[in-house]
């Protein structure tokens, strides 16, 4: 009976928001506490993804897309994030926040690190994402490459 109530009160903890030094996984993923958190509403290039750039020339956008995600992290620190649910993962699915009260998911998408995860005229960062196109920020300044065979996905 008493590790039932220590394991519900440890589940329901972690429904408030975790508050921590954040470590980087990938352009829409981080991690605080041993706690995985999906960004919601946006979705990033994978770390192996290739982008072409307004030449037609490759480049590691999602590596860039991480880099990018680190250093804003890590200018005001630490990251406070707050969640709507789990991914099928199991990940933390939420919103999250610098130590300065900047919005990272919506920081992603505005400087074309990611994309509005949902409909792109109807979502959440819908705006966002039309401003990083407008100015041709990050992925925005040329096209998406799925794989780096040479599939290009236009966004």
């Amino acid at each position: 009976m008493t590790l039932a109530l220590l394991a519900t009160a440890a589940a329901a903890a972690q429904t408030g928001p975790i508050i921590g030094d954040a470590f980087v996984v990938d352009g829409d993923t981080i991690e605080i506490a041993g706690e995985r958190i999906q960004l919601s509403g946006v979705d990033a290039p994978e770390d192996w993804q290739f982008c072409l750039d307004q030449t037609g020339a490759d480049y590691q956008c999602g590596k860039e897309s991480s880099l990018a995600l680190d250093a804003f992290l890590s200018a005001s620190r630490p990251t406070r994030c707050e969640f709507s649910g789990r991914d099928r993962y199991g990940r933390y699915v939420g919103t999250c926040f610098r130590a300065d009260g900047k919005d990272v998911n919506r920081w992603m998408v505005e400087s074309g690190y990611a994309i509005n995860r949902d409909n792109p005229n109807t979502g959440l960062y819908a705006a966002a994402q039309e401003v990083a196109r407008s100015i041709g920020a990050g992925m925005w300044r040329g096209h998406r490459r799925a794989e780096r065979t040479g599939a290009v996905v236009e966004e």
